[in-house]
């Protein structure tokens, strides 16, 4: 059976339907309507979560796997997701996940906050991370989660499409350290036609994130053939995060491969991450990331001070870490921005 869960961020209207404030999409619901995520319910007059404290996908991954390249490098987070997810890309990845509706026969047993917290200390993490569909649409459980993992010493970690309303976001990411936003591209047509949302919202959520919060902020674009990966829309993608976020935001520019509605799509080849790695350095990003290919120093970090290689890496595996615990270059001294602590949080 699935479990039920109070929702926040909502209102009731005159005529008897809830209306969502949780995310851009506002989803207006009768009794017994989902939302667009598919996980939110109107019930008994009230929005409810439909097996959100069901989690799905519970593993210990890689912390570059998220991927945060500046954030406790070398270590592992627990990952897990619930079922649902309040945008529909079209090529999505995890799309059993996120395009479920959490039917009680896939859907996992209940787990508690505490639970989630002390299975990533037994495994090794230091790290909880909200991934594999977007928290967004398991906000509250997330927010219990995020409590229980700080009490126990733990980071917290969000991978998200950023496609949040102000007030939830606030709320949200006040439980977060460090967060990997998909921009998916820098396109509005992209993001109605591929993803069945809006460009502006995700903008506003990456300028919140960098510019009025403590929390660490990498961003990821997963490069399309023919759809995002025009050299003109990379050029106006970096040189917005240059001039909106700043030039020392990582930017993970990752190869696609064929996947869910998009199968018959052509994946990326390495050519194009390679260009447009070289359009984003032109506009002055300072660590350029390529993911989802082996590309020959695509995850190294490089000190932007003397050019040392302070991190060496091989896939999603440390090879090196040569920063000290301030993330300072043992060469110049310059520092590279991020979090390179060995303690835990407090």
């Amino acid at each position: 059976m699935l479990a039920e869960h109070p929702a926040r961020h909502w209102h009731a209207l005159a005529d008897g339907r809830v209306e969502c404030l949780l995310c851009p999409h506002r989803c207006r619901l009768t009794e017994g309507q989902r939302g667009r995520c598919y996980v939110r319910v109107c019930h008994a007059g009230a929005l409810v979560l439909s097996g959100a404290t069901q989690p799905l996908g519970c593993s210990p991954d890689p912390i570059e796997k998220k991927p945060l390249n500046h954030f406790l490098p070398g270590s592992l987070t627990y990952s897990f997701g619930t079922a649902g997810c309040n945008l529909a890309c079209r090529y999505c990845q995890n799309w059993e996940m996120s395009r479920s509706r959490a039917s009680s026969a896939s859907a996992g047993p209940p787990i508690a906050a505490a639970q989630i917290a002390a299975a990533a200390r037994a495994a090794g993490c230091r790290s909880v991370a909200f991934t594999y569909n977007d928290p967004v649409v398991f906000h509250e459980y997330a927010l219990e989660c995020a409590a229980a993992a700080h009490a126990a010493g733990l980071y917290t970690v969000a991978v998200s499409a950023g496609y949040v309303l102000p007030a939830p976001r606030a709320e949200f990411y006040a439980a977060i350290d460090a967060a990997n936003i998909d921009l998916k591209a820098f396109d509005d047509r992209f993001y109605r036609q591929l993803c069945g949302a809006r460009l502006a919202p995700v903008l506003e959520t990456l300028e919140y994130l960098v510019h009025e919060t403590a929390v660490w902020v990498e961003v990821t674009t997963l490069v399309i053939p023919g759809e995002n990966d025009d050299p003109r829309r990379l050029h106006a993608l970096s040189a917005w995060i240059a001039g909106h976020l700043g030039c020392e935001v990582p930017l993970h520019l990752s190869a696609f491969h064929p996947a869910h509605r998009l199968r018959e799509h052509a994946a990326t080849p390495p050519s194009t991450l390679i260009r447009a790695r070289e359009i984003a350095r032109a506009n002055g990003l300072r660590h350029v990331y390529l993911g989802n290919l082996r590309l020959e120093g695509g995850g190294d970090t490089w000190c932007r001070g003397c050019g040392a290689r302070v991190i060496a890496r091989a896939g999603h595996r440390l090879v090196h870490l040569g920063l000290d615990e301030a993330g300072c270059c043992p060469y110049c001294a310059t520092r590279c921005r991020g979090l390179f602590t060995s303690a835990p949080r407090v």
